[in-house]
């Protein structure tokens, strides 16, 4: 090793869905939204005049801040404003877990965390969750630095109700409780009307699922606003100008069709129902998903076979190799209503 390599840092990556360049394929293995955004959406396109480009953009997000403000029904000092849930959660991580104990989240959980853990040099422990897949309260009654864990949890797709989430919130009021709520508009209860009692809990959401818009990179953080001040603090020492000026307008334009939110919403929710009898009858188990995506372990084939089947039938889903607990089931985005039923005719063939 040459002198100057020994000062770089080198942590293993985040590695992502495949995104296959091939057409007319059947992706159901980044848990995308399969419905196009909002039509206000495709009017904001339409009506932008690019020659404003030439401007850096708002750099405090004020439009699209009000508009998330509004819509939960929280001051606009609540609210911070990212590229994405992931930007978000990086901010957080760099902001809130500075202490020598280390932060908190499960074993099997968004594979982002330890990434971030090791990047920003910050210890952690992971907390096993139950031979059910369930997150106990009692592991984050501990000493630590943080705590931090998805609901519903990914890739489980299991969610908690308020009262477990305020069990780990009472146990953690001297450090910063951050809850990623990804997923939480199909089937969960957010925390945030936890927000009032607890001064130490951050909430965040994304634009990247229920409201179609992952290509765009939307996320948001809710809290307390010396938490908020902090993050905005940090960002503003790191880059002022993370959102772009297309992203602030698609943003409050998706927002403010609050009809097509919610039909959107509940055609997955119809969707992912449907189909789970219909895994259960193919020799599927499976845990009680609260989120866009199933995620199944066939009884007598393994989901690394049937994962090769379904990719040589350009339908995508996501197999996770690395973690022994894991490694026989595939999590299941759910597609449109043609996409499932195409997805159960191909298992239908493996299985023959």
């Amino acid at each position: 090793m040459k002198a100057w390599e020994e000062n770089i840092r080198r942590v293993v990556p985040y590695v992502p869905g495949e995104q296959p360049k091939k057409e007319k394929i059947i992706k159901l293995n980044t848990n995308e939204n399969p419905y196009p955004p909002a039509p206000g959406v495709e009017e904001v396109i339409k009506q932008m005049d690019y020659a404003k480009f030439r401007l850096y953009p708002d750099p405090t997000v004020g439009d699209l801040v009000k508009a998330i403000a509004d819509r939960y029904q929280l001051e606009e000092d609540q609210v911070f404003v990212g590229v994405g849930s992931d930007d978000v959660l990086a901010m957080a991580f760099l902001t809130f877990f500075n202490s020598k104990k280390p932060i908190l989240f499960p074993d099997i959980t968004y594979s982002f965390y330890d990434v971030w853990a090791q990047v920003f040099r910050i210890p952690y422990q992971v907390q096993p969750l139950d031979q059910k897949f369930q997150i106990q309260a009692e592991d984050y009654k501990k000493e630590n630095g943080g705590v931090i864990f998805p609901n519903p949890n990914a890739p489980t797709g299991i969610a908690m109700d308020l009262d477990f989430i305020e069990k780990i919130l009472e146990q953690n009021q001297d450090v910063v409780v951050i809850v990623d709520e990804a997923y939480i508009d199909f089937g969960g209860i957010s925390a945030l009307p936890l927000l009032k009692k607890y001064e130490n809990l951050l909430v965040v959401q994304t634009f990247s699922k229920s409201r179609s818009l992952a290509g765009i990179r939307i996320g948001y953080a809710m809290g307390n606003r010396t938490l908020i001040q902090a993050m905005q603090d940090v960002k503003y020492s790191f880059n002022s100008y993370t959102m772009n000026q297309p992203s602030i307008q698609i943003g409050v334009a998706a927002l403010e069709d609050v009809s097509y939110f919610d039909r959107t919403k509940e055609k997955i929710i119809a969707t992912r129902e449907r189909i789970k009898p219909a895994l259960k009858e193919l020799g599927f188990s499976f845990l009680d998903s609260k989120t866009n995506f199933i995620f199944a372990s066939h009884n007598s084939y393994a989901a690394s076979d049937i994962f090769e089947y379904l990719k040589a039938n350009d339908i995508y889903v996501r197999y996770f190799s690395g973690n022994p607990r894991i490694q026989n089931y595939l999590r299941i985005s759910i597609g449109t209503d043609l996409e499932m039923d195409r997805f159960i005719a191909v298992l239908k063939e493996y299985l023959k």
